[in-house]
């Protein structure tokens, strides 16, 4: 039987920004078929785990990328399902709309610059995957649950993939380099005219995202002190997840002492138990290779 007969799945309408967008040549990427017939069948009230992964399976990697996320420490642990039907039912039909969402992303941007997309879209896996730990720990403080962390941590920086698409010449140094720092918000509107969460905005609206995931990769820069409730938090786990995945991979997180406080007020952490939660995320955390 379905988790929810009224499972909201359907895309929100785009914002009116997206024509700005499409002038200045900036292409958002479209959703893939599979993922379009996946909304549509979840939408119905007729699914269930056989036809869930029949309209899956029609793509040999996005299956794949399934059977690898539920493997992990966030969605099951380590023993594999033995069919998708079965990693289908372990984590809900709204887990697998969600990280479907996430891992087709990253095939649907053209890789022009194939090593740094490679090592971008590695990185963004992690962060999720570390996301995703962490809204396990805190679903009873923030109320955000792993698969969407996950899926927003896959987003988290979409944008910048799309301005590479672009502008040749946008970014690709600092993707090679371990931090993934990103540009400024304020350096990208001075010499692009546009910024990387404005257009992550978009990709997220036109791939159906919830609101206030899209919403938090529009304000992720800083933990919003105007914005309540799932936004802030989860623009929290985004910021705590990047800290992590730094600390694990022992290089300095100079963002940090700008946003360090806000975030664990926001998750309900004392400064004190930083390290330790950090060691714990640090022993479950899973480094991808490229």
């Amino acid at each position: 039987m379905p988790e929810s007969a009224a499972m909201n799945v359907s895309p929100a309408p785009l914002p009116a920004d997206t024509s700005s967008s499409a002038a200045s040549g900036i292409r958002i990427p479209p959703q893939p078929q599979v993922l379009i017939d996946l909304v549509e069948l979840l939408g119905s009230d007729d699914y269930d785990a056989r036809r869930t992964a029949a309209v899956i399976g029609q793509d040999a990697g996005l299956s794949a990328m399934i059977f690898k996320a539920v493997r992990s420490p966030a969605f099951g642990g380590s023993r594999a399902p033995d069919s998708l039907d079965q990693a289908i039912v372990r984590i809900g039909f709204r887990q697998t709309l969600n990280i479907a969402r996430a891992v087709a992303l990253s095939t649907a941007i053209d890789a022009g610059r194939r090593r740094a997309y490679e090592l971008f879209w590695t990185r963004s896996r992690e962060l999720a995957q570390l996301a995703a730990l962490i809204a396990e720990e805190r679903v009873s403080v923030c109320n955000i649950f792993p698969d969407q962390a996950y899926m927003a941590g896959v987003f988290f920086e979409c944008g910048v993939p799309v301005l590479m698409q672009r502008f040749p010449d946008y970014c690709e140094a600092l993707l090679l380099d371990d931090r993934l720092d990103m540009p400024s918000l304020r350096d990208e509107d001075l010499r692009f005219n546009v910024d990387h969460s404005s257009i992550g905005y978009l990709v997220a609206r036109h791939w159906g995202l919830p609101d206030f995931i899209a919403q938090a990769i529009l304000h992720h820069e800083d933990v919003p002190r105007g914005e309540l409730g799932a936004v802030r938090s989860l623009v929290a786990i985004l910021h705590l997840a990047s800290h992590a995945r730094l600390h694990a991979l022992h290089i300095h997180d100079y963002n940090w002492e700008r946003t360090g406080d806000e975030v664990l007020g926001e998750l309900g952490l004392h400064p004190d138990d930083l390290d330790g939660y950090l060691a714990d995320l640090g022993e479950r955390f899973l480094p991808l290779e490229l």
